[in-house]
């Protein structure tokens, strides 16, 4: 979400930061994603995250045929992108300085009869919920967007104000530090939070969270 540098191992950025592009195999597809990490920093680079979630979803454990979707941090749009294939109707979502370069991610690869199925939104977090339907989404999804504390407050705002009491959340991220930690125990206690896959070659943990005690095995 933030258009911010992110600290990894030198190694790791010259590898993958400054690639232009970054291409996958998802729903029979090739995916090919533009990357921009110089212009847009954290929001325009495919992380280990993203593509934990995407593999995670297209195992079939969960059904997205027709199913409403917003993603929140989408950055570079892959995993809307995943879930718009998988047969969703998808709202992907970031910050306004990363929506054309979203939009150009969306648009080259998805094929035309499935683009209106995707819509490419503004969204800060904690601010213009308004233009957002209250309770209207079947799934929300983020893949490593639990990084800067000081937008925890706002992101836990927008989880409640998206989600009805059939919503389910999905979040994959690595667990680095303790504001990780921290904010797992903010989502715990307005969601019941569970460990549901752990992809130990990348390291990236997904959450699944719902309001209150419920229990949908999707």
């Amino acid at each position: 979400m933030a258009l911010v540098p992110y600290e990894e191992g030198a190694g790791w950025v010259a590898r993958q930061l400054h690639s232009p592009s970054a291409t996958y195999r998802f729903v029979s597809r090739t995916i090919r994603i533009k990357q921009d990490w110089r212009r847009l920093g954290v929001a325009a680079v495919v992380w280990d995250a993203a593509v934990v979630l995407c593999a995670y979803l297209e195992m079939g454990g969960i059904d997205l045929r027709d199913r409403s979707v917003i993603e929140l941090g989408a950055g570079t749009g892959l995993l809307g992108i995943v879930a718009t294939l998988l047969g969703a109707h998808v709202t992907i979502t970031d910050r306004a300085a990363a929506l054309e370069f979203l939009e150009s991610n969306v648009q080259a690869n998805l094929p035309s009869e499935l683009r209106p199925r995707a819509v490419v939104k503004e969204l800060t977090w904690g601010r213009d919920l308004h233009n957002f339907p209250s309770g209207a989404f079947d799934f929300i999804l983020g893949a490593d967007i639990v990084y800067l504390e000081e937008t925890f407050a706002e992101l836990l705002q927008t989880l409640e104000h998206l989600c009805s009491e059939q919503t389910v959340i999905l979040l994959s991220c690595r667990i680095r530090y303790e504001r990780d930690h921290r904010f797992l125990r903010m989502l715990r206690g307005r969601f019941s939070v569970s460990e549901v896959h752990y992809d130990s070659s990348k390291e990236v943990h997904i959450y699944k969270a719902q309001r209150g005690s419920c229990k949908d095995d999707f």
